[in-house]
């Protein structure tokens, strides 16, 4: 037990250890945002030039009046810049300028350029271009810019782009930042530091790198461990890229390849320092390169890195395996070395690592110069040469991205020489005019157009020229042409614009050149650059201004970054990918998709999140039923036997899909329903060991979960199919499996719990025992429904909207949405940052329009449409910027397109929530959303739209809301205003597919439908083909659903047939005493099964409803409102309704075996009366009788009617006006327009009178009627359907019926005897 003291001591540990945290934290989070000018003496600064004494460059401070009040050039042209010496190197994070005070002499737009020693500058980047800063606009306001990207540097210069048109350059600054210090390291190239490890075998974890270099060379070893398990890790310079290479472990077999490897960056040998930090924990690395960082994992399994001995920094330890030779040490300097918390530049001043392998250690950074020259395709730099001598020795290095330019011309005493680059290649050419084919024509290398440093050596005597790339005496092109030449006394680098009578077929270059020699003597570019010698224009000395643009690569998914000096381009060919930068999915997002564009089933490429992260990969679209199903196959062949397993040595069976795990987890969590069959036949081999043992097999599914349940069960429920339903073939166990019989047995069924699919591995573990044999079947993936395209909301007011987490798209960002409305304008969606925003809104009715900023000014897209978007039906718009271009699209039809600039802002920074169909309440949108989608991202609308008031889920008065009210199998359609009801494929008719269509049969009528396969394909009627049942080629039933309603008043009858090219058959009769009978004959058995259904007379001249439903041996039978009463089929009896071939109605005139106790009692003459809404399966062969033109696979004989009178009576009560969205008052067309609406008062005494009439018209009819009655009644020829309190029908049901009056319908006198 702890004593007060001791507690109240640890307490007092743990404020104090806090607070000094805390001080730590707050001095540590100081603002780093010193002046750092103003303390300068006036010596730190320097000029290009000085108008006078009084504006020399040390009076340009700012807010200082001292001297002309501030710093103004000799001359205001480009060739100027002001210049400061910090003193020591500083981190600096923003600058401020001013003009001259009391002048007209200002600044409006400068560049910054920084360096550590006053030579070889480099220009400040930002927004991956050399940045211009906006100056001042009068002399006193100051105007400051914070840095983006913060640099630490000891000399800054101005360089003054633009300027007061009223004056001249003018200018006083201030520079901000802070004191910066870092232990500093020289590599020389020989020099290793070895960090040895406290133990000689290290097992890491987690990693933590952190240090900052600056190379004189594109290639050398940064650090390098490794282990002698084969574990290492590498970070090098490779051709100026930083390379990370790392393996955490690989086996002896190779199926375990660890070896990961990643680059970053460009350009890295440019003499300036470059910031790293490695982060890894396990398998996941954050690789971080100037502030851009990649996240990958490493490949392999394994998550140690095992290293011995030591971390070597600057090169390869020299008792290195031979996978490192060939590697060269670094070059160049390194500073604040880090390796997981240890300060290795620290360690090697205090000498506590060993540094044996310098030569001589110096803790300073010895810079090498080399003296850029930067050209800007205006530019050329003129050098003087030996006059009048008969060899021309040049030689330079270059770097650029382009493909071609001018490289060196000089003027002959008699002809010209020029080095050029031509499509990669450098190109010599010597032309001698006064002497004929004095051509000299060679050319070397290839592919030198990649950014890096490229030596040329160029050498031309009497009888030879010799042209050598980098150094490869080897691959040096020479010719033996005798040339006589005479030089002339100048060279013209890199541009040539004077108009001469020799001149160059090209007149400029992009690019920097260094260490410049011109016959064999070096160029002394400084005194070019104090005009002692030589001449220059437009080029910036002492300085390479190149930019890699495919660094990092804009190109998404894959597409292939290519560039010039001024920008680049994106080759998408074969990435699935389109746009300026590869961005835009080709494909669609499901098979819902492409279904609503009107394509039929397929193999698709699909995209389920556009243009996120997933590639896009094929699946089967299956869109022959209502639902369209979506299906991923697997690798496992059906019946894969298993032998051999046990539970301690299961046999694990991976299943591979056609699509990765995270696509197939793309496709299951946007559909409705997902399902797999699994089927385990077994014998002698347990499944899931119930009731309560431990389960021999289970399966693994997504999130590499095992699950111990089977199809047909739940999670949870350690049970198969058999056990859910209770049949299993011994009832003590809850699989057949786990019966463990010697016959064979077949657990089967669907998982359908989509959050587990699909299954990824089946582990079996009990057909090691004699006599054990399993095999294991794992059908497809299947899903079906779309939840994120038809994810929608609906805004009812203007003020109404939806808010989300703010829109991230920094720089690239794509929105797709489908709307519909009827008001003319509204804002779709809007984030706001503290200048920069994006906007999407509906304008005008035809107008849509696409409004953003990135800091350049607002931009916007307007696309026109050729007619009203407010006609309430979908539009489609999508709208995608990037670094280079801005989109907007509309109904995938009418588009606009608009160039980003080439300089300026590039990322769209956002702070405030993301407002979804209005902001602020501004021009709020009214109508649906649906389907929206934010760089692949699906917003949920509707979860979104159930908590916010104004704002309904889903969207009204349309199938999303409404599709419920399609009756009887009919599909819902989507119509302008409103929806209707796609009845084709049922038995009925009218709005909600719910009226009923019949036909009067005469004596002798019959309808005859053909199921075969070979009659249907006859029909190639569009017309048709909604009557048109798809079957296999040789069908075979184990299944019937037949339905109908009739009603007659003669017996015997047939009122259905289906017959077969065998002995089987099903007929539906109406014995002699009118009762009801079903027969079937399957084969198997000596006399056809048959069953009475009713003992009741119904050739009552009533209206009944029949419902037969087969499966199997199961026959269910549903008369009228009756409940529905079960048969079986006897064991001897087949199941298999063998070879259907044609359903006959009313009679039978079939070729082929047909029962004779049907033709001597049933099929003469026929049946007369009514048959109504026939529905066998998914055909109606009755309606299609009815609609058919002649052609198809219907056909009737005698005279057919179209009537309801068999016709059942409504037992579904008609939907109330307030829930009725096609609720018509009278007179109204079809569907009814929701705009449409009389206001109160209009018309009143017009409806009044009307109604008037109205009673008065129908009092008269109903005397009509009554006064009819009476006289036919007692004629025969009119039976009154009502019952009179019960007592003239025969059963109670019959009353029932005949008390509604809605069920009969008058047709021609004659036939009213048989029906009425």
């Amino acid at each position: 037990m702890q004593t007060p003291t001791g507690t109240g001591l640890k307490l007092l540990l743990w404020i104090l250890s806090h607070l000094s945290i805390c001080e730590a934290a707050s001095s540590s989070s100081q603002k780093c945002d010193e002046a750092l000018v103003t303390p300068l003496p006036h010596n730190a600064f320097t000029s290009s030039s000085v108008f006078t004494s009084g504006y020399a460059p040390g009076y340009a401070k700012l807010n200082k009046r001292g001297g002309a009040g501030g710093w103004s050039p000799l001359d205001s042209d480009h060739y100027q810049w002001l210049q400061v010496d910090l003193g020591s190197r500083k981190q600096v994070t923003a600058i401020a300028t001013q003009g001259r005070y009391s002048s007209s002499d200002w600044t409006t737009r400068y560049r910054l350029l920084y360096s550590d020693t006053g030579r070889n500058w480099k220009p400040y980047h930002q927004d991956g271009n050399i940045w211009a800063f906006a100056g001042n606009s009068n002399t006193e306001s100051v105007v400051r810019h914070d840095l983006q990207n913060p640099t630490v540097a000891r000399y800054l210069r101005i360089i003054p782009l633009d300027w007061s048109e009223e004056g001249r350059i003018g200018l006083r600054f201030e520079i901000y930042g802070c004191p910066y210090w870092a232990d500093v390291i020289n590599f020389d190239g020989q020099g290793v530091i070895s960090y040895r490890f406290k133990m000689k075998k290290m097992k890491i974890l987690k990693d933590v790198i952190a240090l900052k270099f600056k190379a004189s060379e594109s290639e050398g070893v940064i650090l390098h461990g490794e282990g002698q398990q084969g574990d290492y890790i590498t970070l090098e310079l490779r051709r100026g890229r930083l390379q990370l290479q790392i393996n955490l472990g690989s086996n002896q077999y190779g199926s375990i390849l660890g070896h990961t490897s990643v680059t970053s960056g460009s350009l890295l040998d440019d003499h300036h320092w470059h910031s790293v930090v490695i982060e890894r924990y396990r398998r996941n690395v954050n690789f971080t390169l100037d502030q851009h960082t990649q996240h990958f994992r490493t490949n392999g399994e394994f998550d140690h890195l095992d290293l011995d001995y030591e971390l070597t920094f600057g090169g390869m330890p020299y008792s290195g395996k031979p996978v490192s030779g060939g590697r060269r040490n670094f070059k160049g300097c390194m500073e604040s070395i880090n390796y997981n918390g240890e300060n290795i530049t620290d360690l090697a001043r205090r000498k506590k690592l060993d540094t044996s392998s310098f030569r001589n250690l110096t803790f300073s950074c010895v810079d090498t110069h080399t003296f850029p020259v930067f050209f800007n395709g205006t530019s050329f730099l003129q050098l003087p040469g030996r006059r009048d001598h008969n060899m021309v020795s040049v030689g330079f290095q270059f770097r650029s991205w382009n493909p071609s330019g001018l490289l060196l011309f000089s003027s002959l005493a008699d002809g010209m020489l020029e080095l050029a680059l031509n499509e990669g290649k450098v190109t010599a050419h010597i032309n001698v005019t006064q002497q004929k084919n004095m051509r000299v024509d060679i050319a070397s290398g290839s592919g030198l157009n990649d950014g890096e440093w490229h030596d040329v050596r160029f050498l031309a005597k009497e009888n030879f020229a010799l042209l050598t790339i980098d150094g490869d005496e080897a691959s040096a092109v020479r010719t033996n042409s005798p040339v006589q030449i005479t030089t002339g006394s100048t060279y013209h680098f890199g541009g040539y614009f004077l108009r001469t009578r020799a001149s160059p077929l090209q007149r400029s270059f992009q690019g920097c050149m260094q260490l410049i020699q011109v016959d064999d003597q070096l160029a002394d570019l400084t005194a070019v650059e104090q005009g002692k010698m030589g001449a220059f224009e437009n080029v910036s000395l002492d300085m390479c201004a190149i930019i890699d643009r495919c660094m990092p690569n804009h190109c998404e998914h894959g597409g292939r970054c290519s560039q010039t000096w001024d920008g680049f381009t994106c080759t998408c060919d074969g990435t699935g990918y389109t746009g300026a930068t590869c961005h835009t999915s080709v494909y669609e997002q499901s098979c819902e998709a492409y279904k609503h564009l009107g394509r039929s089933s397929d193999a698709y490429w699909i995209d389920p999140d556009g243009s996120g992260p997933l590639g896009p990969f094929k699946v089967i679209c299956n869109m022959t039923e209502d639902k369209v199903w979506t299906t991923v196959v697997n690798n496992l062949p059906a019946q894969t036997a298993v032998t051999g397993s046990s539970r301690e040595r299961r046999t694990v069976l991976q299943l591979n899909y056609s699509a990765s795990m995270e696509q197939v987890t793309a496709i299951t969590n946007s559909a409705e329903h997902c399902e797999q069959h699994v089927a385990y036949a077994c014998r002698m081999s347990r499944i899931l060991n119930t009731p309560d043992g431990t389960p021999y097999t289970w399966w693994v599914g997504r999130g590499n979960e095992k699950h111990f349940y089977w199809g047909g069960s739940a999670p949870g429920i350690q049970k198969c199919a058999c056990g859910i339903e209770r049949n299993c073939t011994d009832s003590r166990y809850y699989c057949n499996c786990d019966a463990d019989q010697k016959q064979w047995r077949d657990d089967s069924g669907l998982l359908v719990y989509k959050d587990h699919l699909p299954v990824s591995q089946v582990a079996v573990g009990d057909t090691n025992r004699p006599g054990s044999e399993a095999k294991l079947t794992v059908g497809p993936l299947r899903c079906h429904g779309d939840r994120s395209y038809w994810n929608a909301a609906s805004f009812n007011t203007p003020s109404s909207y939806l808010h989300f987490s703010t829109f991230q798209g920094e720089t690239s960002a794509d929105i797709s949405f489908y709307f519909k409305t009827s008001a003319p304008y509204g804002v779709f969606l809007e984030n706001l940052g503290n200048t920069d925003f994006i906007r999407l809104e509906l304008k005008s009715p035809m107008v849509v329009s696409f409004s953003f900023d990135v800091g350049n000014g607002p931009v916007e897209l307007n696309v026109q449409s050729p007619a009203p978007l407010n006609d309430d039906q979908w539009h489609r718009v999508s709208a995608e910027r990037n670094t280079k271009e801005a989109i907007l699209q509309l109904d995938q039809k009418y588009k606009e397109v608009r160039p980003a600039p080439t300089q300026g802002h590039t990322r769209l920074e956002l702070y405030s929530q993301l407002y979804v169909g209005a902001a602020g309440g501004q021009r709020g949108f009214l109508g649906c959303i649906r389907s929206l989608k934010m760089n692949g991202v699906t917003l949920d609308l509707e979860e979104r739209a159930k908590v916010t008031p104004g704002v309904k889920p889903g969207c009204s008065g349309h199938c999303t809301s409404f599709g419920m009210y399609c009756r009887n199998g009919g599909k819902c359609m989507e119509k302008y205003n409103g929806y209707s009801c796609d009845c084709t494929t049922t038995a009925y008719d009218g709005p909600f597919c719910s009226k009923d269509v019949g036909g009067f049969f005469e004596a002798g009528t019959l309808v005859k439908y053909n199921l075969v396969p070979e009659v249907m394909a006859a029909a190639s009627s569009l017309d048709e083909k909604s009557v048109i049942l798809n079957l296999p080629v040789e069908t075979n039933l184990t299944r019937e659903d037949l339905t109908f309603s009739f009603s007659t008043s003669t017996s015997p009858s047939l009122l259905v047939y289906v017959s077969s090219k065998t002995q089987d058959y099903m007929a539906v009769v109406l014995h002699h005493n009118g009762t009801l009978q079903l027969r079937y004959n399957l084969g198997g058995l000596r006399e056809p099964f048959t069953i009475d259904i009713d003992q009741r007379n119904l050739a009552n001249g009533q209206p009944h409803t029949v419902n037969i439903s087969r499966v199997e041996r199961d026959i269910e039978v549903q008369l009228d409102h009756y409940p529905p009463v079960t048969y079986t089929l006897p064991e001897a009896s087949d199941t298999q309704f063998t070879l259907v071939k044609s359903l006959f109605l009313g009679k039978v005139f079939e070729t082929g075996y047909i029962d004779p106790v049907l033709i001597e009692k049933y099929n003469t003459p026929g049946f007369v009366g009514c048959l109504s809404r026939v529905q066998f399966n998914s055909i109606a062969p009755l309606k299609a009788a009815l609609r058919s033109r002649g052609s198809g696979p219907v056909s009737h004989q005698g005279k057919l009617v179209e009537s309801n009178c068999g016709a059942s009576p409504l037992t579904i009560p008609p939907m109330s006006a307030a829930t009725d969205p096609w609720h018509l008052d009278a007179g109204a067309d079809f569907p009814f327009n929701e705009e449409r609406v009389i206001p109160d008062g209009v018309n009143r005494n017009s409806a009044i009178i009307g109604g008037i009439i109205a009673v008065v018209i129908f009092t008269i009819l109903c005397t009509l009627v009554f006064l009819i009655r009476y006289m036919f009644r007692h004629k025969g020829t009119y039976h009154t359907n009502e019952a009179k309190g019960g007592e003239s029908s025969e059963s109670a049901d019959a009353a029932i019926i005949g008390t509604e009056p809605n069920f009969t319908e008058t047709i021609d006198e004659s036939k009213k005897e048989w029906f009425i």
